[in-house]
């Protein structure tokens, strides 16, 4: 089999949409951070690092909501189950508004916990604060945005995912411009761009998606009774993946928390270095929402061939692609710090620990994949266990932090996103040989 064979292309045909539209919520990152860091004080920029993590820690905490969307829409759609199709749209729409209100009701006290848990400089948190209590505002179209995703991800309609993520990230970007520089609102215009930008994108989102149900042949009568019946195994898969999710946040929450401990200047720099992890994880998600459709799909069809030939495609390009990024971070990654911030102090930190940028991608792009593997599969429960064990060595590595600083917490993300990828591929050699990867219940 070549490099490109059939197989590789029917995987960029899907693949390629995503990767172009995922590029843009990093993007949407990176113009966060440049504006607010070309205000005159890293306490700003530290300020919109900390809020951001807050309110993200609660976000993909919620992130089971279009993860199991994914997976079951995907089976439906292989299956070629109509009623499934309603049900996989509905039922998750209906927890996301509900847990959306909740948040919105308690964005006071929760803004409340996140900063007195985070600790730190006053006026960084101040800033933070500010930030957070018109974020939480858009918290029910945040959510059912992640369900009308997953649902458009999982039949395949790779278009609608295009313009809904292009479009609202587009959105932001342009409020951004306007409200931080040419206004003058500073982190709440920030927070003010974001909330009007997903608002937008649940009303472009609910107009593809209704689209998608008439092309996709699902009456209205099925999307009447979808609400209807057990909600049992609904929840307990969203159970396994938000306690998966919550694992994870709270690794990724570290950095900002230790980093704020470590110094105003050392979390505005590592603020600026997540934007190399996020815009790889983005663009390799890409591959990975590919993988997860077709994986889905496979389960749903019961085609063990179909699925094979889509993951070695994927270890191929998605390899690959990981690589031309390390090489990039490598060549020009003192540059793209230097189009962040224009911050001297913050330059300096970031300069120490770009090394680790040029790692990341290609020790993280495997679990990115098998992640893929598993959604599609509605694995759940692997995925819960795989990162326990991520989180024990994550937390280990931490112990280091005494002796290398910043080093020590960039080394423990390294083996975070390594031993996610060995325990997955552990679980996933293990299913297949003994043939129970199409019986998982």
């Amino acid at each position: 089999m070549g490099f490109f064979s059939s197989a590789d292309k029917q995987l960029w045909l899907l693949a390629l949409p995503m990767i172009l539209s995922n590029i843009t919520v990093p993007v949407l990152g990176l113009v966060d951070t440049a504006v607010i860091g070309h205000l005159d004080s890293a306490v700003y920029l530290g300020g919109v690092a900390v809020g951001t993590t807050a309110t993200n820690l609660l976000f993909m905490l919620l992130l089971f909501l279009r993860m199991s969307t994914t997976g079951l829409t995907a089976q439906a759609y292989g299956a070629g189950n109509k009623p499934a199709l309603a049900r996989a749209l509905v039922q998750p729409l209906l927890m996301a508004m509900i847990a959306g209100t909740v948040l919105l009701a308690l964005k006071t006290p929760l803004t409340w916990l996140a900063v007195n848990v985070v600790g730190g400089n006053d006026q960084v948190l101040h800033q933070a604060a500010a930030f957070m209590h018109i974020r939480w505002i858009s918290a029910p179209a945040t959510l059912a945005n992640m369900v009308l995703l997953g649902w458009l991800l999982g039949v395949q309609y790779a278009r609608a995912p295009v313009i809904l993520l292009v479009i609202g990230n587009l959105v932001n970007i342009l409020l951004d411009l306007w409200f931080v520089p040419v206004l003058g609102w500073g982190v709440r215009g920030a927070a003010a761009a974001t909330v009007i930008a997903e608002y937008s994108t649940l009303g472009i989102g609910l107009v593809m998606v209704w689209h998608v149900l008439r092309l996709r042949g699902v009456a209205r009568q099925l999307l009447r009774r979808a609400w209807r019946g057990s909600y049992g195994y609904l929840l307990r898969l969203n159970r396994d993946i938000m306690l998966r999710s919550l694992m994870l946040q709270l690794c990724m929450a570290s950095l900002t928390v230790i980093g704020a401990r470590l110094g105003s200047d050392i979390v505005a720099a590592n603020a600026v270095l997540l934007m190399f992890l996020t815009f790889t994880a983005y663009a390799l998600d890409g591959f990975a929402y590919a993988v997860e459709a077709c994986s889905g799909e496979a389960v749903g069809a019961r085609d063990p061939s179909r699925l094979l030939h889509v993951w070695h495609a994927a270890c191929r390009q998605a390899g690959l692609l990981a690589l031309l990024f390390s090489l990039l971070y490598f060549a020009a990654g003192s540059h793209i710090v230097a189009l962040l911030t224009s911050l001297p102090a913050v330059q300096l930190q970031a300069g120490h620990f770009l090394g680790w940028q040029a790692i990341l991608p290609l020790a993280g792009v495997w679990c990115f994949l098998l992640d893929g593997m598993f959604i599609g599969a509605t694995r759940a429960r692997d995925m819960r266990n795989s990162m326990a064990i991520a989180m024990l060595g994550f937390a280990l590595t931490l112990l280091t932090i005494p002796l290398w600083g910043n080093h020590g917490l960039w080394l423990a993300v390294t083996v975070f996103l390594l031993l996610r990828g060995a325990a997955l591929w552990w679980v996933w050699r293990r299913e297949w040989h003994h043939g129970r990867w199409f019986n998982y219940a």
